[in-house]
């Protein structure tokens, strides 16, 4: 490929604007940019777990509504012992984390989830200390 002719860079150009827009949506998904300061707690029965890319999800029935519970990705949330093996649709859980700064959105990501007296620490460096 002759690169001085203009054609293979503008090409390689689209594939990696084409690469970015694609990819855009996960960067923006990931992160906390989008919780607020401060702990939140939220307690409820499990309704779905999800173990999974790109990461792990509880839904939880607090009080009639649906909150969408938000953990790490799959590796970190197994390597804190968090598996669908330790948690069933109907337990009770608690929720640590941050909410989502919408309050519309009933979402937040989760630092730590308690499920049968046992705590989960699936972002430790991000534990309120008690």
């Amino acid at each position: 490929m002759n690169w001085t002719n203009g054609y293979g860079l503008r090409s390689s150009a689209v594939i990696l604007g084409l690469i970015a827009l694609a990819s855009a949506p996960a960067f923006a998904h990931h992160g906390w940019s989008w919780t607020e300061d401060g702990f939140f707690e939220l307690r409820g029965v499990i309704a779905e777990i999800y173990i999974g890319n790109p990461h792990a999800t509880l839904d939880v029935d607090a009080e009639g509504e649906i909150w969408r519970v938000e953990l790490a990705p799959p590796s970190r949330t197994l390597a804190a012992g968090f598996t669908e093996a330790v948690a069933r649709k109907g337990d009770e859980v608690t929720a640590i984390g941050n909410r989502s700064k919408d309050e519309t959105e009933k979402r937040m990501k989760a630092v730590r989830i308690i499920v049968g007296g046992k705590t989960y620490d699936v972002y430790p460096d991000r534990v309120p200390s008690n």
